[in-house]
C-alpha cells in the first residue's frame, strides 16, 4: 500500500496546475495564428463585411460563446450567415477557432474581448442577431447578467432595426428575469418557451448542444429559451 504525504500531494497538485497553465499558454498562442481571431478592435468597427467576411451576409453574434459550440454549430447550418463567437477567454475560443479552421468554415470569426467592449468593435445596426447560450446567471449580481438594461443598452447600439436576441439558459431565475425585462422595457417578445425539448418552436438551431447543456439535461434540468426584439 502506497501512503502518500503532504509533500508529495503539493508536488502532484503542482504538476497538474503546470500541465493545465502550459495548455493555456500553447492555446494563447496558437488562437493567435489563426487568420479568423481577433484580440484588437482596431479598423473592424462597422467593416466587418468587407474586411473581414468579404460579403453582404448577415453577421450573428454568441456572446461569452466559451468555446464556441454554438457559433461552430450555426455556421454549419447556414453557410449563408457570418458568425462572430465572443469571449474573453482565449484558451475557449481556441477550441471554436480550431475546429472551423479544420473544417473549413469560413464563415466564423473568434473575438477576444469583453462584452462590456462591444461598440468598440462593432458600429451602428451592424448586428443582424445575438445570441446568448447559457450565461452565467450572476444570482447576486443582477446589473452583470446579459439579458439587464445596462447590456440591452450597448445592445440598441448594434443591433439592426428588428434585430433578434436569443437566450438559450438552464436558469429558472434569469429565464423569469428576461420576461420581466422584456415586460418593463415593453420589448418585443416573440417566443419563448421553459421546456424548449418539449416545445413546438424546437428546431435544428435550438437542438444544438453545448458541454454544459449536456451536464445539464443529464442532471434532469430543463431547457428554457426565449426570443425577443428591441423595437
Amino acid at each position: 500500500m502506497v501512503f502518500l504525504t503532504i509533500g508529495h500531494i503539493f508536488a502532484q497538485n503542482k504538476y497538474r496546475h503546470n500541465l493545465s497553465r502550459n495548455k493555456k499558454l500553447a492555446r494563447f498562442a496558437e488562437f493567435s495564428t489563426f487568420p479568423n481571431t481577433y484580440e484588437k478592435s482596431e479598423g473592424l468597427k462597422s467593416n466587418w463585411q468587407t474586411k473581414v467576411f468579404n460579403n453582404n451576409s448577415p453577421i450573428v453574434l454568441e456572446l461569452a460563446a466559451g468555446k464556441a459550440e454554438y457559433t461552430v454549430g450555426m455556421s454549419r447550418l447556414f453557410p449563408n450567415k457570418n458568425f462572430v463567437a465572443i469571449d474573453k477567454k482565449g484558451n475557449r475560443l481556441w477550441v471554436g477557432a480550431k475546429k472551423t479552421q479544420e473544417e473549413k468554415l469560413v464563415n466564423t470569426a473568434f473575438a477576444r474581448t469583453q462584452i462590456d467592449f462591444l461598440t468598440d468593435w462593432f458600429g451602428p445596426a451592424e448586428v443582424d442577431e445575438i445570441w446568448i447560450i447559457h450565461p452565467d446567471p450572476q444570482i447576486d449580481k443582477a446589473r452583470k447578467r446579459l439579458t439587464g438594461p445596462m447590456f440591452i443598452a450597448r445592445y440598441r447600439e448594434i443591433l439592426k432595426p428588428g434585430g433578434v436576441i436569443h437566450l438559450k439558459t438552464d436558469s429558472t431565475l434569469l429565464y423569469e428575469y428576461t420576461l420581466e425585462i422584456i415586460a418593463e422595457q415593453k420589448l418585443k417578445l416573440i417566443s419563448h418557451h421553459a421546456d424548449i425539448y418539449n416545445a413546438e418552436l424546437y428546431n435544428d438551431v435550438l437542438a444544438i448542444k453545448t458541454y454544459y447543456e449536456q451536464m445539464f439535461t443529464a442532471k434532469g434540468e430543463t431547457i428554457k429559451y426565449i426570443s425577443f426584439t428591441l423595437d
